[in-house]
C-alpha cells in the first residue's frame, strides 16, 4: 500500500480534465463500485492499488463530489478559492492556499 501524496484540505486539479477541488477524504486504495470503475474508459482507467481522493469539486459549470485516483491529480497552484458550497461545513479558509478542518471535524 502506498502513502498518500496529497492531504485533506489541499486544493488539487485533475491532470486531464478541467476541474479542481478540495480533498475531504482519502481511501488508501480504490473503494468504490465496480460499476463506477468500469464506466471509466479502459485506456484511461487508473490502477486500483493507489490512494483515491474524495473532492469537493468544481468545473466551469457546476460543483459536485468527485472520486479521483492519485495518478490523476496535481497540486492546484492558482491560489483561487474553490466555490463548492459544502466546503464551509467542514473547513475554514483558504489559509495559505489550503483549507483547515474546523475544530469539530478533527480527530
Amino acid at each position: 500500500m502506498q502513502t498518500a501524496r496529497f492531504f485533506i484540505g489541499q486544493v488539487v486539479c485533475h491532470r486531464m480534465y478541467p476541474f479542481r477541488g478540495v480533498i475531504f477524504d482519502v481511501d488508501p486504495e480504490f473503494d468504490n463500485t465496480e460499476e463506477w470503475y468500469n464506466s471509466i474508459p479502459e485506456d484511461v482507467r487508473p490502477r486500483k492499488d493507489q490512494p483515491f481522493y474524495h473532492l469537493f469539486a468544481e468545473n466551469a459549470e457546476s460543483e459536485y463530489i468527485a472520486y479521483v485516483s492519485e495518478q490523476n491529480l496535481l497540486p492546484d497552484e492558482t491560489g483561487v478559492p474553490v466555490r463548492h458550497p459544502q466546503i464551509g461545513e467542514i473547513f475554514d479558509g483558504p489559509v495559505d492556499g489550503s483549507y483547515r478542518l474546523k475544530g469539530t471535524h478533527r480527530n
